[in-house]
């Protein structure tokens, strides 16, 4: 039997700009041991780093954006610029002082890093170290805590390859495990408990020797435009009709020319070969056109004269 345990204790006074983050954990979490893991929350880390601004989410966010993924109402979700597809790009005013917002940490890989390194100092334990935040799921409602720094950590086991008790071979099976400690310490430290600090025991297996920190929680991020859902709808359109060709994303291989043809015959248009491309022709507009070319990984190229348009497979 497989024991997996997670405890938050109380009692951690508010952190302020400048604190000794890792006294701090180290005073909260007295029996520390070799393999265990820390779980800080993205908050009182930040506060530490003095990541506490004046103003409102709204003011902050532009900011923290890299790129707007989609609107709906007053929910803006965003991809920041450590990679992480957050709403309002992780500022959270909850827990700080009215007309101030807390940002993510600049770097929470590095934030995870001399935590751990400052424990094992304070300590002599060799721990490892996840900082964390909540996120919602884009299939799922609800939200739950996943890492967004991590360090002396295996932040994904790697099953590819390998067989089940049926002889089935493994394809693709990663299970993203800091992200599942990160889940697991949200359990004991609760929402309004006042505990950002936990423990996570029984995966020293998952632990690195001291001096190496591992990939971080970075390794984990889609790298822009590997992600086939990287867009709201509303805002895929828009940048299929409106958005130059050498800014657009592409997602995935572009499709087969008769699979486009075939989707562009039943808007009315017919088509035509030439090269690698298509050309369109009928009375067909161009920004739908525009809009099943992008859906299908293609780009409208130019005009060929009246009522005839060229499409080429986007490179990704």
């Amino acid at each position: 039997m497989t024991t997996v345990s997670a405890s938050a204790p109380d009692g951690l006074p508010e952190v302020r700009a400048g604190d000794d983050l890792a006294a701090l954990v180290a005073g909260a979490l007295t029996d520390l041991s070799d393999g265990d893991v820390v779980v800080v929350t993205s908050k009182v880390v930040s506060k530490a780093e003095g990541r506490v601004v004046p103003g409102t989410r709204d003011e902050a966010l532009a900011g923290e954006t890299a790129r707007v993924v989609a609107r709906r109402g007053p929910t803006t979700i965003v991809r920041t610029h450590h990679g992480l597809v957050l709403a309002a790009a992780g500022i959270d005013a909850s827990n700080v002082e009215r007309g101030s917002v807390v940002l993510l940490p600049l770097d929470p890989d590095a934030s995870a890093r001399a935590l751990r390194a400052d424990l094992h100092r304070l300590t002599g334990r060799n721990v490892g170290v996840v900082v964390t935040d909540t996120a919602g799921r884009a299939w799922r409602e609800g939200q739950t805590d996943l890492a967004i720094g991590a360090a002396g950590l295996v932040v994904a086991e790697d099953f590819a390859g390998r067989v089940d008790a049926h002889g089935n071979e493994l394809a693709v099976t990663a299970p993203a495990v800091v992200d599942e400690m990160a889940g697991l310490a949200e359990l004991a430290q609760g929402k309004l408990g006042g505990r950002p600090v936990a423990l996570v025991r029984g995966r020293a297996d998952l632990v690195l020797p001291p001096g190496q920190d591992g990939p971080g929680a970075v390794s984990l991020v889609r790298a822009e435009g590997a992600d086939m859902f990287g867009f709201g709808a509303r805002e895929a359109v828009v940048r299929a009709v409106l958005a130059d060709p050498a800014d657009r994303v592409v997602f995935g291989a572009p499709a087969a020319p008769e699979e486009l043809a075939g989707a562009l015959h039943a808007l009315g248009a017919g088509t035509t070969t030439y090269d690698e491309g298509l050309e369109v022709t009928g009375e067909v507009s161009r920004d739908l056109v525009a809009v099943l070319a992008f859906a299908h990984g293609w780009l409208l190229e130019e005009s060929a004269g009246p009522r005839r348009l060229r499409l080429r497979p986007a490179t990704p």
